[in-house]
Parts: C-alpha cells; sequence; structure tokens
C-alpha cells in the first residue's frame, strides 16, 4: 500500500500539471459519478492529506486513495497511456495534460464544504503544512495496551505512515512492533517519523538505511528469514493487527529489537 510520501508525490505531480487550468473533459468510471461532468470547472489545486489524494475543482473535491494497486499518471493529450485502459477508473483531462487514475481503491466526489467533514478524523498530516507532533503523540498515548505498531499505521492518530514505514521507524527506535504504547517513549519515536518521512518525500527510491542501492534500502520491512544488516541475526516475521480483520505484515530483528 503506498505510503504517504508516495501520495505526497503524486499529488505534486497532478498539481503542477493541472491547477489553474479549465477541465476540458472529465470521465469517471464507476457507477455512483459516471454521469458527472466537470468540463469547464477550475482545477484550484491538487493536495495530498496522509494517503488520501483530493482534487480541489470548481466547488467540487474528486477524492482518491490509492489502496494497494492505484496510482495516478499524467499523459500529454494524443499520448498513449502506459497502462491499459480498463483500468482506469476516472480522467480529467486539460488543454495541456490528462490525469488518468487507474485501479483507484477509492473514488468519491462530494461538495468541497464537506471536505472537513470527511476527512477531519485523520490524526495530524506528517508531511502537511499544519503538521502538529504533540497532538499525534496525545492521540496515540490515548490508547497504551494498543501495540505499537498497530498505533503508528493507524490514520487517526497520525497520518500518512504504512506498513514500510511502521516497522522500519520500531526497528530505528529498537523496539519491538507488539511492544505496548504506554511502555514507548513517544515523543522521540513521532519526531523520527516525521523526519524519515519528509527525508524521502523529494526522492525516487524510498530509503531507511540511507544506502541507495537495490536491495539494501530498508531494515527489516518484507526481509523475513534474512539477516539483519546491523547485528546478523535472522529477520523474523508475523502479522498483527486490531483484530483479524485488519492483520499487517511485521517484520522485527529479535535481537535488535526489544
Amino acid at each position: 500500500m503506498p505510503e504517504g510520501d508516495t501520495v505526497f508525490q503524486a499529488a505534486r505531480r497532478l498539481d503542477a500539471a493541472l491547477a489553474g487550468q479549465e477541465v476540458t473533459r472529465s470521465d469517471f468510471r464507476v457507477p455512483s459519478i459516471a454521469t458527472l461532468d466537470l468540463s469547464g470547472q477550475t482545477v484550484h489545486s491538487v493536495v495530498s492529506r496522509g494517503k488520501h489524494l483530493l482534487m480541489r475543482i470548481g466547488e467540487l473535491v474528486v477524492h482518491s486513495h490509492l489502496k494497494m494497486e492505484g496510482e495516478w499518471r499524467v499523459h500529454r493529450p494524443g499520448e498513449r497511456w502506459r497502462r491499459p485502459a480498463f483500468q482506469a477508473r476516472a480522467v480529467i483531462e486539460t488543454p495541456t495534460a490528462v490525469a488518468v487514475g487507474f485501479d483507484l481503491g477509492v473514488l468519491e466526489v462530494f461538495p468541497a464544504v464537506d471536505e472537513e467533514d470527511r476527512l477531519g478524523y485523520l490524526g495530524p498530516d506528517l508531511l502537511g503544512p499544519g503538521w502538529d507532533a504533540a497532538e499525534a503523540v496525545g492521540r496515540i498515548a490515548a490508547t497504551p495496551e494498543a501495540p505499537i505498531a498497530v498505533a503508528l499505521g493507524e490514520q487517526r492518530n497520525l497520518a500518512g505512515l504504512g506498513n514500510v514505514y511502521v516497522n522500519e521507524l520500531c526497528f530505528l527506535r529498537g523496539i519491538l512492533p507488539t511492544r505496548p504504547v504506554g511502555e514507548v517513549d513517544l515523543i522521540p519515536l513521532v519526531d523520527l517519523a516525521s523526519r524519515v518521512i519528509r527525508a524521502n518525500r523529494d526522492r525516487i527510491s524510498r530509503t531507511t538505511t540511507g544506502r541507495d542501492r537495490p536491495g539494501e534500502r530498508l531494515w527489516v520491512y518484507s526481509r523475513g528469514g534474512e539477516r539483519c544488516r546491523r547485528c546478523g541475526t535472522r529477520i523474523e516475521h508475523g502479522r498483527l493487527g486490531r483484530n483479524e480483520l485488519e492483520l499487517r505484515e511485521t517484520w522485527w530483528c529479535p535481537n535488535c529489537q526489544r
């Protein structure tokens, strides 16, 4: 699932391509909004909010969430799409660009005045201009018995961390993913989360190790059974979540993380 930095980069590309222009054609390929036509409306801005992407067009907001497979791509008018057309869920065209959303996990349109009501449940946005570390710490601390990996991934606590960052942050702080929130020093952990995701928001390839070669960019994520880069112990793997329906893959070094 894309992390907040991936969605931030997508929003920045779309904003650069579309903002200030008039929509010449729109095509929504989901039944609930299939008849909606945004032609003639102005694209005011495209922004990210955690892992949500918001196109503010006219008096409406086109809200999408990439989930596992989704992405937005920008093409020149008349340019051949680089993914099959049957995967397209939304097309927003202006005189100079065609934005296509492929395999979007969530796609909806609502009045701009409802944006806060729809997304106000999200915690502070790690990459947003109003990032509030103290608020994020307070929200996480409100569930002292929760496993720290679950609390970090909860978008109501802080918005933008996906499973990659959750696993990597636990390693970097030497914390087992299962450690209860009440036993974790949250202030340096949240500070590190902000610094790490901001360090990656302008990068093509995400890294938490400081190395930018394939196979060397991450400490533990998706490395079950491999040797820890720090101590040589084999990385362990499990699943963790708020309940059986929300289990996420988890990796950790049993020597470096306590």
